[in-house]
């Protein structure tokens, strides 16, 4: 392998320079950080699951002005009720990637494939990618269960190569990568490219309180945990007492206060009644919840604004990657992606001496 194994197919693909993803997190992937990407060579993805309509309208608008001629893409959830709306700004404003945390339906992923957007989904679990690759998306990202967030139980460095070897998209792999080392890993498990959230949330970029990165940076490895009280989904969080409080609640008791959190969220959103009873009578078909998890799950978006736009940890949710334990400063995304580079050209470099 030389330095030009870090120009991939995935690069081809989406017209970036570099085989790096900045993440779709809910309240933290705005337009600045979007942009920031963007221009420092990588694929930003705008999170429009916690914005209006109008207020992704305006964000597109925004990374437009930033990053001018630039690629980057929008992270839609597709049982959101106006999503061929969604989609047709998106295609309207010519951006070039919709990726997706479950997978779309494949109408959707057809309807994406024919305007010239480019479909990427995130996986957990190789019959997940077997089944949208047969649906026609151009990539994955493949999520291993050191990722944040939403995330599932095999480990990145078993889901990779799993993938990798079942299809023949490019496929980015995500999950506990940070620097240029893991990088090269990824490229040697025969992935595409890496996504990372964490890394870029712990960025100058980013616009989460100083107060919230800096509980990040002083968390170790140990001190995150997988929770299903949260929205009824597996979630990695870093494990504070609000968290514990949640776990150690019944059913019974976090369905008023989750209740309470969805009829906020919905002010926040700008999403009538009619559409919010829609939107969970969707998820609740799509996605088997029951009514408790349905009313968690509206719940979420509202306990991660308390701490990833308001600051207030006491009262909200840190959604991480394990990789937090080995994150230790703040750099601008520009330094952060230059940096994973220099150090993936000099990990490509010595693997080259020692099999010469």
């Amino acid at each position: 392998m030389t330095p030009s194994a870090l120009r991939t197919r995935f690069c081809d693909l989406v017209g970036v320079e570099h085989p790096i993803v900045q993440t779709g997190m809910g309240w933290v992937s705005g337009a600045r950080l979007t942009s920031a990407t963007a221009n420092a060579g990588g694929l930003g993805i705008l999170a429009s699951a916690t914005m209006t309509f109008d207020e992704l309208d305006a964000a597109i608008a925004e990374v437009r002005r930033r990053a001018p001629g630039k690629p980057f893409g929008v992270n839609l959830r597709a049982d959101q009720p106006d999503v061929n709306e969604r989609i047709a700004l998106l295609v309207r404003q010519q951006v070039t990637v919709a990726s997706f945390a479950q997978a779309p339906s494949r109408e959707t992923i057809a309807r994406l494939k024919d305007q010239g957007v480019v479909c990427i989904p995130t996986i957990g679990a190789r019959r997940h990618a077997e089944k949208v690759a047969a649906w026609g998306v151009d990539a994955v990202i493949a999520q291993g269960a050191e990722g944040g967030g939403h995330t599932g139980s095999v480990p990145t460095s078993l889901l990779l190569p799993q993938v990798v070897d079942t299809v023949d998209i490019p496929v980015i792999g995500a999950g506990g990568f940070h620097d240029g080392r893991g990088l090269v890993a990824a490229l040697a498990w025969g992935a595409d490219a890496i996504a990372m959230g964490t890394r870029f949330l712990l960025t100058s970029d980013s616009t989460v309180p100083d107060v919230i990165k800096q509980i990040y940076l002083s968390k170790t490895v140990n001190d995150t945990v997988v929770s299903t009280a949260i929205d009824g989904y597996p979630q990695r969080v870093i494990r504070t007492e609000v968290v514990d409080e949640i776990e150690k609640a019944s059913a019974l008791t976090r369905f008023p206060k989750a209740l309470k959190n969805a009829l906020e969220f919905r002010k926040l959103t700008n999403t009538s009644y009619r559409s919010l009873v829609k939107e969970g009578l969707a998820m609740k078909r799509n996605q088997e919840l029951t009514w408790s998890q349905l009313a968690m799950a509206a719940n979420a978006p509202v306990l991660i604004k308390a701490s990833m736009v308001d600051g207030q940890p006491e009262v909200g949710i840190l959604p991480t990657g394990q990789g937090l334990g080995v994150i230790d400063d703040l750099p601008s995304v520009s330094e952060l992606i230059r940096r994973i580079l220099d150090e993936a050209e000099r990990s490509l470099k010595r693997l080259g001496a020692t099999g010469s």
